[in-house]
């Protein structure tokens, strides 16, 4: 707005708007001198509108304009939420999310988990990608009931499909939860463990004054204050200009960070396994009275126990069981007591867990779970096969690890065979959180299924042999002498079959 402006009317005070051509009076304005003649002046709207794009092509064509400054953090990471230690001693569940993920990721991401605080010490969890990017976030409970005071570290692993083109992507992370004593109190927990969250500290004492500012670009910040005795305690948000850029959160401390993400290269394809195999044994080839003879291995998705059967070996069951008798195995009699299909064995949430499909039924430490009603393996269980007549086949679980399960046979088949059932593709973990093994699969030896194939671990220097049928191990753990190799669950049947009919051939040329 200015005042008119004619020179005919030298005392008019009307004011006059940019543009306008006379004023409330009625009195002619002047035109600018850069106005061409029969031209009107554009209104003020007009004028800095044009002004606006002649500012902005003038910073597109600038060869060294830079974009606003905003702070942007693609980096992947897992975010974990949650998490108390002042709840020692008992059950928690922590959240966890995944941030910053890139565009290419695949879809779906299995999270492997290993840590001494969780069940069976370890846990598989799977993240899926929503239809708008975002990632549904998983929750993980784990429990420090029993456990000594200190930090505990947990393992992850996010592995992508190796089955999908494009999708066989690693990423990892170390996550440390501390467990306090469970008598600490909670000055001791805050000053130990929730103040060590943070990365900024501000502590002002006996009435000094502590200043922080300089904070832009620096992203997430946890911040403790500490201002005692008269003192004051100043932080300043700004930039160093003056101008404040960007939104602000504060809100009340939480238990929550970021852990880094990062990438490893894995190679796409690995040696071919010499021999492939899903169910194998080691048979010991000069067998002392009382020793083991068979250990029975199964890498499997799910385990099925049922009967052996005279002719055909294992017909609908993996672990294929008869009853021990006097005089050795005795595939009629009580053996006809075991279904076909007995009870199944497979990975749950919670761990491995036992479901009773059978006939006959089954008992767990001399209780009959109920049918179809799936149970968690405990270490030490005793598995009766069946409930109606005891003492046909018990077996007892030895060992329970993240990626195995050891049963072995308390009843006459004891120094006959005992069974290995490990998780297909995954490498071996250490014992069960519920306790050591059993001093029956402490002597196993340490044996894994990878690249489609068993392997086993020299627990002294740590190499891993490929078994093929070429292989003879010496000084096996749990046996006395040479061991060999077969890629047959049951190989004593195989030998059986060959014999008679081999007899049968002589009796026929005869």
């Amino acid at each position: 707005m200015k005042r008119c402006s004619s020179p005919d009317h030298p005392h008019c005070t009307a004011w006059v708007s940019p543009g306008e051509p006379a004023c409330a009076h009625g009195h002619g304005q002047p035109l600018p001198a850069t106005a061409v003649a029969g031209d009107a002046l554009g209104s003020s709207f007009d004028m800095l509108q044009s002004v606006r794009a002649r500012r902005d092509a003038a910073d597109a064509i600038r060869p060294n304009a830079m974009p606003p400054a905003r702070h942007t953090d693609s980096r992947p990471r897992l975010h974990i939420s949650g998490f108390d230690p002042r709840a020692a001693g008992g059950r928690q569940a922590i959240r966890l999310e995944l941030r910053g993920m890139p565009d290419d990721a695949p879809g779906e991401l299995t999270m492997l988990l290993q840590s001494a605080l969780l069940p069976q010490g370890g846990g598989r969890q799977t993240f899926t990608r929503s239809l708008r990017g975002g990632w549904r976030p998983v929750v993980v409970e784990f429990s420090s009931r029993g456990r000594e005071h200190g930090q505990y570290r947990v393992d992850v692993e996010l592995h992508g499909d190796p089955r999908q083109p494009g999708a066989a992507r690693t990423w990892v992370a170390t996550v440390v939860l501390p467990v306090p004593r469970a008598d600490a109190s909670l000055a001791e927990i805050h000053q130990t463990y929730l103040a060590a969250r943070k990365n900024v500290r501000i502590h002002a004492d006996d009435a000094s004054i502590a200043r922080l500012q300089g904070l832009d670009g620096a992203g997430p910040l946890d911040i403790a204050i500490d201002a005692r005795n008269a003192s004051i305690a100043q932080l300043n948000f700004a930039q160093p200009g003056g101008e404040r850029q960007g939104k602000i959160d504060l809100a009340l401390p939480s238990i929550a960070w970021d852990e880094e993400l990062i990438e490893i290269d894995i190679p796409a394809t690995r040696p071919a396994h010499p021999c492939p195999a899903s169910r194998a044994c080691l048979v010991q080839a000069e067998p002392e009275p009382g020793q083991q003879r068979h250990l029975r291995l199964f890498a499997l998705d799910e385990w099925v126990l049922g009967r052996m059967e005279a002719d055909t070996g294992c017909a609908d069951a993996d672990l294929a069981l008869c009853h021990y008798g006097d005089r050795g195995p005795a595939l009629d009699g009580l053996t006809r007591r075991i279904s076909a299909r007995h009870a199944v064995i497979r990975q749950g949430r919670q761990g491995f867990e036992i479901e009773d499909v059978s006939r006959y039924g089954l008992l767990l430490d001399g209780v009959w779970p109920g049918k179809h009603n799936p149970a968690p393996l405990r270490l030490g269980m005793r598995i009766e096969l069946t409930a109606s007549i005891k003492g046909v086949a018990v077996l007892v679980v030895t060992a329970l690890l993240p990626h195995a399960v050891v049963l072995h046979r308390v009843d006459a088949g004891g120094a006959a065979e005992c069974f290995l059932l490990l998780a297909p593709d995954t490498a071996p973990g250490t014992a069960s959180a519920e306790g050591a093994a059993l001093p029956q699969a402490a002597v196993l030896p340490q044996l894994f299924h990878r690249d489609g194939g068993f392997w086993h671990r020299d627990p002294a220097s740590g190499f891993d042999t490929a078994l093929g049928p070429a292989t003879t191990l010496d000084r096996l753990a749990g046996f006395h002498g040479l061991v060999r190799f077969t890629a047959n669950a049951y190989p004593e049947i195989r030998s059986a079959r060959g014999a008679d009919r081999r007899a049968r051939l002589q009796l026929s040329g005869a």
